[in-house]
């Protein structure tokens, strides 16, 4: 049957344990832009940070044989993709969404032609140093949620304290009450001496960064070397979630999980049904994605400023 492995303890902790792994790097892509479209900017350029990340990390661990140094250079190329983004669509005001398709397509082009340079075989044969699990003693034995949830890597636990620390900042903090104010009423929030240009930058800069860390843990604690378009989608997915989530960290991730199983569930329908064509399996977190949007249309309602350039004068 396709699912006695939710009666076996040990193949539904493989299962829990596998979903957990690919939701990671949608957490850290949806809780990026989520930032950014909280302060009114929207991100729609996750996937190609989510790429430039992987890329990074891998050229870092490369050059350094040590997955911080990675996991450093993923951090500085995250903030300059979001320096990028901040001025073209803060300053100059451009169409967020085209500079959200530009960045992405220069990803793609950049990291592909790069790593051809950078890696022998294009880093597909790498075999990068990364990040091992780490078993919290006692914790790591409980049955199931043990091995799923106290069993992982530094990332994994980073991810899980973005989540936590963006949750308390945005709806506990007076920056984080600042931050919403810029992404529903910037003119108002300016009037009462919010340094709303500035703060965009910062969210910006914050969200593209922590997206990019996503794009480390595919190198760095997944497959451990680099190859084209290995992003796959992800960013896209971290969209999804963002709204699914209803610009929530905490429902975000839930979202993200939700995928990360589904995602499980497809690969695991594969192995069992050979004979089906793998990309109707592949196809199912995507249509769930679909679904779920449609379902929650006139519901969801985002940051009223999000994609709109903001204009001082024009207040």
């Amino acid at each position: 049957m396709m699912f006695d492995f939710l009666f076996n303890a040990f193949q539904l902790g493989e299962f829990l344990a596998t979903g957990l792994r690919l939701s990671v790097p949608l957490v850290f892509a949806a809780i990026g832009g989520l930032i950014c479209e909280r302060a009114g900017v929207f991100n729609i350029a996750l996937e190609g940070q989510l790429l430039l990340g992987a890329f990074a990390a891998a050229l870092g661990a490369y050059l350094t044989g040590n997955a911080f140094g990675g996991l450093a250079a993923t951090l500085f190329v995250g903030a300059a993709s979001g320096v990028l983004l901040a001025y073209v669509s803060i300053t100059l005001r451009v169409n967020q969404i085209v500079v959200g398709i530009a960045i992405i397509l220069f990803s793609i082009g950049f990291t592909s032609f790069m790593s051809r340079i950078a890696f022998e075989g294009g880093g597909n044969s790498l075999m990068l140093e990364g990040f091992m699990p780490v078993a919290i003693p006692y914790l790591a034995d409980i049955p199931v949620i043990g091995r799923v949830l106290f069993n992982q890597d530094l990332l994994f636990y980073l991810m899980l304290t973005v989540v936590v620390v963006t949750q308390v900042v945005l709806f506990r903090t007076q920056l984080g009450l600042n931050i919403r104010a810029i992404g529903e009423n910037p003119g108002a929030a300016d009037a009462a001496g919010v340094p709303v240009f500035t703060l965009r930058y910062l969210c910006v800069i914050a969200g593209s960064t922590i997206c990019a860390l996503g794009g480390a843990y595919l190198v760095l604690s997944q497959i451990f070397l680099f190859s084209d378009n290995m992003s796959a989608g992800k960013g896209f997915i971290g969209l999804a979630a963002i709204v699914l989530g209803r610009w929530n960290p905490v429902l975000a991730l839930l979202a993200c999980l939700l995928f990360g199983l589904l995602d499980a569930l497809q690969l695991r329908m594969q192995f069992q049904h050979p004979e089906v064509p793998y990309q109707i399996f592949a196809a199912l977190p995507y249509l769930i994605a679909i679904l779920a949007l449609v379902g929650l249309i006139g519901q969801a309602r985002p940051p009223a400023a999000a994609g709109k350039p903001y204009d001082r004068e024009m207040r």
